[in-house]
């Protein structure tokens, strides 16, 4: 654990060896991690505040590890070889999501690497933005139920997730109940807007914690449904894993991908790349996940 002032030098150091030699090891380039967030500083210290207030919304100690600057912190992930990943800005609230797909435009052309990522919330403006983003490249976007308190399936939606079907581009979804649950979260909004929009391409956020086994059956119906890893199976994580999971995982190898929640984690990096490697699915699957999926669906 850290008391969230960052890894001494020496700590950084064995950080790097431990993660490059995990990717090396496996014969990949690097890693592709679908769930990173970078935010405009206004926005990133009140996130952070709620991390270490224990906020509601967080619902326990949770000391961040990695509080450097945006520049500091992109050159963490590239020194980890991490070759691709997102921003993910969410929209907590109406009339904000247009500043933070302005801020993360700003941020890919800088980080030309990272997925180019965006948000939306149900608001009239939505289906507006959304398309003008798509029409522009973004290549990934995010929402957040348990932060927006929103329904997935809000009739203000239903446009953007047309939109967002007929595009095939990736929505990255919190819409499970950990780490603290509310009435917007859980796998049943989910399931409408998939039964009305079935070509739509959901990342589900932390395997659909704690509720992984409903969340992974949408994949078995939806061609399009992947699943991000994002801090299950950390020593951090207080989940209980249901029977046959493992199998499930194994069933979907080709739709898990690599997520971490890079830099708001209580330890380091490469803790969430031992606790893929203890479930002992196999070097091949480890691949999948922590490269060759994520590059078929956003690109090397």
């Amino acid at each position: 654990m850290t008391d969230g002032s960052g890894p001494s030098p020496e700590a950084w150091s064995a950080e790097v060896e431990q993660v490059t030699a995990f990717w090396r090891g496996l014969g990949l380039p690097g890693l592709l991690d679908v769930h990173t967030h970078f935010l405009p500083a206004n926005i990133q210290r009140r996130v952070w505040a709620q991390f270490d207030d224990a906020g509601p919304k967080i619902g326990r100690a949770w000391p961040i590890r990695y509080r450097g600057s945006t520049e500091e912190r992109v050159e963490q992930l590239r020194e980890l070889g991490v070759r691709r990943f997102s921003s993910l800005p969410y929209a907590h609230r109406p009339g904000i999501a247009g500043y933070l797909n302005d801020w993360a435009t700003t941020f890919k052309q800088q980080v030309p690497e990272s997925l180019w990522s965006a948000t939306f919330y149900p608001e009239p403006e939505a289906a507006r933005y959304v398309a003008a983003g798509l029409a522009v490249g973004v290549e990934i976007f995010k929402v957040h139920v348990q932060v927006g308190e929103f329904d997935l399936d809000d009739p203000l939606l239903d446009p953007v997730w047309g939109l967002l079907a007929e595009a095939g581009t990736p929505v990255v979804v919190h819409a499970g109940h950990a780490p603290v649950g509310n009435d917007f979260t859980g796998p049943a909004p989910m399931a409408r807007v998939l039964a009305a929009h079935p070509r739509l391409c959901l990342v589900v956020a932390h395997l659909g914690a704690p509720d992984y086994l409903d969340f992974m059956s949408f994949a078995d119906t939806y061609d399009r449904v992947h699943l991000d890893t994002t801090m299950t199976f950390t020593d951090f994580w207080e989940t209980t894993y249901p029977d046959g999971m493992l199998a499930r995982l194994a069933d979907l190898g080709d739709r898990i991908l690599l997520g971490t929640d890079f830099p708001t984690i209580p330890y380091p990096y490469g803790h969430q790349l031992e606790g893929l490697a203890r479930l002992d699915l196999g070097d091949d699957w480890l691949r999948a996940v922590c490269w060759h999926n994520a590059e078929a669906l956003v690109g090397r």
